[in-house]
């Protein structure tokens, strides 16, 4: 009795403050968005200035990637967040993907009301997961990639543009998932799982059309490395979630309108 009143007594701590955690994510969204800009704003600052310039100096061509990085992300969480601001009203897909177990489906106002409707819970650490690889995306991006003129080498500007192009799109596209997941768009686990297969074939089209412009083996070593470990992480984070998104009575409540048979 004890262990399980020790037991109950965790898991309630654990809801509260992952209600705590919702709450800063669903009310205050804009300072964060905010904060965001302000900071890799003055990361790109940083990596143009240590960045050897280009005898032009400043350019657009030079500016772009950077404008990019910052605007796309923010610019597609604020617009999905509008796009999705009826998302629980909207209709639940035709074929189900979610196969596995067996489910009842409840109407989605009775599912509304269903004790574990909403994206609190182990969901949060979801949501939050997401809105840091934005982040995490941009580091790695602005760790790797110098700031580069008309004049670079072409291995070097066809290198630049894949990795400018995988961290501007799959930052956007976790945004646009984020976004969805917190609207509680029924679409948003099978959207969920097209960004990481997006993620995963755009670490593969880097290496082909990387290696395709010979790069220098001092490059194309760690390069190998850096693209293998992105493929491992979105491996790890589809191993972890896909059961869960599967098989989780929240999940299912909350995006496919049913509960356990």
């Amino acid at each position: 009795m004890k262990t399980q009143a020790a037991i109950a007594a965790f898991s309630a701590t654990l809801h509260r403050r992952s209600l705590n955690v919702l709450g800063i994510l669903e009310n205050r969204l804009a300072p964060i968005v905010a904060g965001w800009v302000a900071l890799i704003l003055v990361a790109c600052f940083l990596r143009i200035l240590i960045s050897p310039l280009p005898p032009q100096g400043l350019s657009l061509d030079l500016v772009m990637p950077y404008v990019l990085l910052v605007g796309a992300p923010a610019a597609s969480l604020l617009l999905a967040l509008r796009w999705f601001s009826d998302g629980e009203a909207m209709p639940q897909p035709t074929y189900r993907l979610a196969r596995a177990g067996r489910w009842q489906d409840l109407a989605p106002s009775i599912a509304r009301r269903h004790p574990l409707y909403g994206t609190s819970g182990i969901m949060v650490s979801l949501l939050v997961g997401m809105l840091l690889n934005i982040p995490v995306r941009a580091a790695e991006y602005l760790m790797t990639m110098p700031a580069i003129g008309a004049a670079a080498p072409e291995w070097l500007s066809v290198l630049h543009f894949w990795m400018t192009l995988d961290a501007v799109l799959v930052s956007s596209l976790y945004a646009v998932c984020f976004a969805a997941a917190i609207r509680k768009v029924p679409l948003f686990p099978r959207l969920l799982l097209l960004v990481w297969l997006v993620d995963i074939a755009m670490q593969l089209l880097i290496a082909q059309g990387a290696v395709a412009t010979g790069l220098p083996p001092s490059v194309a070593a760690p390069l190998h490395v850096l693209l293998e470990k992105n493929i491992t992480k979105v491996m790890i984070s589809m191993g972890l979630w896909l059961p869960y998104l599967l098989l989780s009575t929240r999940v299912n409540v909350t995006y496919r309108s049913r509960i356990p048979a």
